[in-house]
């Protein structure tokens, strides 16, 4: 009886597999069950650390802009500047606030002089 060969099927999805793994060390990367336990648990993290990544920068924005108004004495807390910001109707997000606040610190002095000049006015208004 002539040797059956067997199909190109199940060897192209193992191929497949061993692809998406194929920075992993060891059995992970080589044996076909740890493969595909592997590839599960790292599209499970890819999916959650995702989510995860909007949240770390956001936080990393919020301290960068608390740093500097806190530093230069703008205001006293990152709370009360963006609460002065939103009453002035200026809506600057938190990553462009940190990008003014790390690379040109005079443009956020700016920002935060209309604010103040912006509540004296509307106090006077209310006297």
């Amino acid at each position: 009886m002539s040797r059956v060969r067997r199909g190109y099927i199940a060897r192209r999805r193992r191929k497949k597999n061993r692809s998406l793994v194929s920075g992993f060390r060891g059995a992970h990367s080589r044996h076909t069950r740890m493969i595909i336990q592997q590839k599960m648990r790292g599209l499970y993290y890819s999916h959650r650390d995702r989510g995860r990544k909007k949240r770390y920068f956001r936080r990393l924005w919020i301290t960068r802009i608390n740093a500097v108004t806190r530093e230069n004495q703008i205001f006293d807390s990152y709370c009360k500047f963006i609460y002065n910001l939103y009453k002035k109707q200026s809506f600057i997000n938190r990553k462009i606030l940190s990008q003014i606040a790390i690379s040109n610190k005079i443009g956020l002095y700016k920002i935060s002089d209309r604010i103040i000049n912006s509540n004296k006015v509307y106090e006077e208004i209310l006297k």
